[in-house]
């Protein structure tokens, strides 16, 4: 059985109760999102904001390439998340919304959240037996979308 089966078997099996499948299909993309912006948000050395590149950008190439070792069409579904996660970034920029506090506060809400999916399930989240689960959760998100648009992962 190759890896990201495995790992969306595992994933899967504390997110088997309704509320809290509906829950993750919202906060898994949003803490995603997130992520990114808070990590954006991080002072870069002056050799990488001349390229306005930000820590996120610097991050997401080995996370991508992490999943497309696990899968080419995770790889590429999870390329275009981060990509539109980058976009909605600059759309809080243009907006003029600080992308830090708007940020924060909508992780600490996410997390909330999944935390009461996770009582309603009954179960603890998966990423307290294994870190890579905090990784699987969009690739979770992602295969429910595949699934239904009948592409292998």
């Amino acid at each position: 059985m190759r890896t990201i089966d495995k790992l969306l078997i595992q994933y899967g099996e504390s997110h088997q109760n309704k509320t809290n499948v509906v829950i993750h299909a919202i906060a898994v993309p949003s803490i995603y999102l997130v992520t990114l912006g808070l990590i954006w948000c991080l002072p870069v050395p002056s050799f990488l904001s001349q390229f306005d590149v930000t820590w996120a950008h610097v991050l997401a190439i080995p996370v991508l390439y992490y999943y497309f070792l696990l899968s080419g069409p995770v790889g590429a579904a999870m390329t275009l998340l981060t990509i539109a996660c980058f976009g909605v970034i600059n759309l809080l920029v243009n907006a003029g919304i600080t992308v830090w506090v708007f940020c924060l506060a909508l992780f600490v809400v996410m997390w909330v959240l999944q935390f009461i999916g996770h009582k309603i399930e009954g179960k603890k989240p998966s990423f307290f037996d294994d870190l890579r689960f905090l990784l699987i959760g969009p690739v979770w998100w992602w295969a429910h979308w595949l699934k239904r648009m009948k592409i292998s992962y």
